[in-house]
């Protein structure tokens, strides 16, 4: 077999699947100059465990066959440790800087350079099959993600009691797989552009079978092990129904995971090469320059330009990053010769995770010559060629090389920066599907000093790596030791304790116990009074509990410390509601539309309380644009038949209900998504 198996693993994938079929339209031929393009992203995949990259443990024998007939990049690196972000640049060929998809929740803008909607402009057939919620465009995770894809794959939801993660916020490696090759064997004729996205190794690692008995006391590779054989039989199917020889496959990581190397376990704090060095393959039609090794370094955000030139397609000038296609010819490049070498790149990478989280200080890497230099309140310098772990920091004795690096990375930042629109703080909804994946929510507000945003967060790295564990004890209901294990982190880190504290809150109010999240949550406030998101949550914990009264002083105190937050404003609008203070709630709705005119509850909510209140006329704007933001709302068009009615428009209005009911037999039909239980309508 060309692709040679790892233990035995049943996948769903049958031979017969792109052969088979009534009505299945005949396999076209691969164009020459427009080749079929398939990326395969594996999430959270160290690069040292890969055979191709110098591993001896085993794990990658599909992958490592498939880079004997593909190029490698040796030294290829993420621009950010984090997973929407990383995708980002490489879907894009543009830095953080310059796309502003800085962590889950961050809009993928529509004027940006976008591989495959690039593709379908150009007659591609596009797909896209996702292995986690953090890549999908339904629940908000990533924002924009769909543009150009004719399929976007990506139905999960947070997971409900007793349902298993993989039926929730996860899929496996071969289900993936498996829907992808659906959509492969009935697609209609021309080019295509597939990605699969594989989010087995992320934490929690939990191999299905034989994996996990066989790697019980390393469950990570286990997961890599499985998700390798996944690959193999993918590439096996490709290969039996012709769809190998002339399509362009890539195969990269979007970062890596650190186990304790600098203090971190886990990614997105550090921009160390455990978490920033990834794995990178590219197999060209007819297997060009297969077997190549390219040492330079390359960025993943040089994906995007060279999937678009093996594709005999103009790279936009929109595209920051540089096509990897000239490194591979070395009579053109000159690479592989003594006397003659490409012009060694340099490699920019960042992380705001630990100021997005902690309110401390971001950080930048910029790898160039043989240093590694870390842009950080406490610079960092290593001379990779004699410190490839990156354990002796230089920056004290070698002043001149860090204000070199510092100089270059300072003026790459700039000259590839684009002025960001207003950020937006992640709304409920996007902290709740961040904490189901594992991420620590934002506890960064107004309250957050100037000082703060000084820590390194190599100074804090150990209560990261604690509070951290404390939640996932907190999650698998051991409420006590969670308990214990808060209370001794805030002994220890006071400075911190109000955020801890904070998540802790959430977490219980994430698994609907608001009672015990109560005293959590005004511990919060007493340690950081001003934190607005802790006057929040203690509000909305109020109010699941029915504590209308005592809620609306906690949300006002939100609204009060940051009043240019419109969901703090909804909240207040549906707190007033609910106690019947009507003019206090217009007010509140119209602060909130006049901060964010695309809200879409606010829009909603807002026109019922008009109709309520007998003003059809001024209902209907606002139910018109909720019904525009979310068309499969049946709620906004039963409102809007309520607001037709009113105003004597009887056709409108029987349109407007058809509509509603339609969509509320559909929901009917499926398995509905889980909706928020505390955020959505304080009302």
């Amino acid at each position: 077999m060309f692709f040679p198996r790892y233990l035995t693993v049943l996948l769903l994938l049958s031979v017969s699947l792109l052969g088979a079929g009534p009505g299945k339209p005949s396999r076209p031929i691969a164009v020459a100059n427009h080749p079929n393009i398939i990326l395969i992203t594996l999430d959270t995949t160290r690069a040292d465990r890969m055979g191709f990259l110098g591993s001896n443990r085993g794990l990658t024998p599909n992958l490592d066959a498939l880079a004997k007939h593909s190029v490698v990049f040796t030294r290829a690196y993420a621009q950010v440790p984090l997973t929407t972000p990383s995708h980002a640049a490489l879907l894009t060929g543009t830095y953080p800087q310059f796309n502003h998809v800085e962590d889950l929740g961050s809009v993928l803008r529509p004027e940006l350079p976008y591989l495959p909607d690039l593709l379908h402009q150009q007659g591609y057939h596009t797909a896209a099959f996702l292995g986690s919620m953090v890549l999908d465009t339904v629940r908000h995770a990533a924002p924009g993600f769909d543009r150009g894809f004719e399929v976007y794959d990506a139905d999960f939801h947070n997971p409900k009691p007793g349902e298993d993660r993989y039926s929730s916020v996860e899929r496996r490696a071969e289900d993936v797989a498996n829907r992808a090759m659906g959509w492969l064997s009935h697609r209609p004729s021309g080019p295509f552009f597939l990605w699969l996205h594989f989010y087995d190794p992320h934490e929690p690692y939990d191999p299905p079978e034989p994996f996990k008995a066989h790697f019980a006391s390393e469950p990570y590779d286990g997961e890599i092990a499985y998700t390798d054989s996944v690959v193999g039989s993918l590439l096996e199917v490709l290969v039996r129904h012709e769809l190998y020889q002339n399509t362009v496959i890539a195969i990269a990581a979007d970062h890596g995971e650190a186990f304790g190397e600098h203090g971190e376990r886990w990614h997105g704090m550090f921009l160390y090469d455990e978490t920033v060095h990834v794995p990178l393959l590219l197999k060209l039609p007819g297997e060009k320059f297969g077997g190549k090794r390219v040492e330079e370094r390359v960025a993943l955000a040089d994906v995007a330009p060279s999937l678009l030139q093996s594709a005999n397609l103009p790279i936009p000038a929109a595209m920051q990053a540089q096509s990897l296609l000239p490194l591979l010819d070395a009579s053109k490049s000159g690479a592989g010769t003594k006397n003659s070498k490409p012009k060694e790149r340099a490699i920019y990478s960042e992380t705001n995770y630990p100021h997005r989280s902690f309110g401390w200080s971001e950080l930048r890497s910029w790898r160039a010559q043989k240093y590694l230099y870390v842009q950080a309140p406490k610079k960092e310098l290593y001379d990779q060629s004699t410190d490839p772990g990156a354990l002796k920091n230089m920056a004290a004795t070698a002043n001149a090389v860090v204000e070199t690096m510092d100089s270059q990375l300072s003026d790459f930042n700039k000259k590839t920066s684009r002025a960001a629109d207003d950020r937006k703080q992640l709304d409920p909804a996007q902290e709740e599907n961040l904490r189901a994946l594992g991420y620590l929510g934002s506890t960064v507000d107004n309250s957050s000093s100037k000082e703060k945003a000084l820590i390194d967060p190599k100074d804090k790295i150990d209560f990261a790596n604690r509070l951290h564990e404390t939640l996932f004890e907190l999650e698998d209901e051991h409420f006590d030791e969670a308990v214990t294990q808060l209370n001794d982190l805030a002994k220890q880190y006071p400075s911190e304790a109000s955020g801890a504290y904070l998540e802790f809150g959430r977490v219980l109010i994430h698994n609907e116990k608001y009672q015990e999240a109560e005293p959590f949550l005004r511990t919060a406030i007493v340690k950081a009074p001003e934190s607005s998101l802790a006057h929040c949550e203690l509000g909305l914990a109020l109010i699941k509990q029915g504590h209308w009264d005592t809620a609306l002083p906690e949300i006002q105190a939100a609204v009060d410390h940051q009043p240019t937050s419109a969901q703090f404003h909804f909240y207040l609008a549906g707190v007033h509601v609910r106690l019947n203070q009507l003019p206090q709630a217009d007010a509140e709705y119209e602060k909130a539309l006049g901060i964010d005119p695309e809200h879409f509850q606010a829009n909603l909510l807002y026109g019922r309380l008009l109709l309520r209140e007998g003003h059809p006329e001024a209902a209907l704007p606002k139910l018109n644009r909720a019904a525009k933001l979310v068309p499969d709302s049946a709620e906004a068009h039963a409102f809007l038949a309520e607001a037709y009615d009113k105003l004597g428009q009887a056709q409108n209005a029987s349109e407007e209900r058809a509509t509603a009911a339609r969509l509320k037999a559909q929901a009917a039909e499926q398995t509905p998504q889980e909706k928020d239980p505390h955020y959505k309508d304080p009302q």
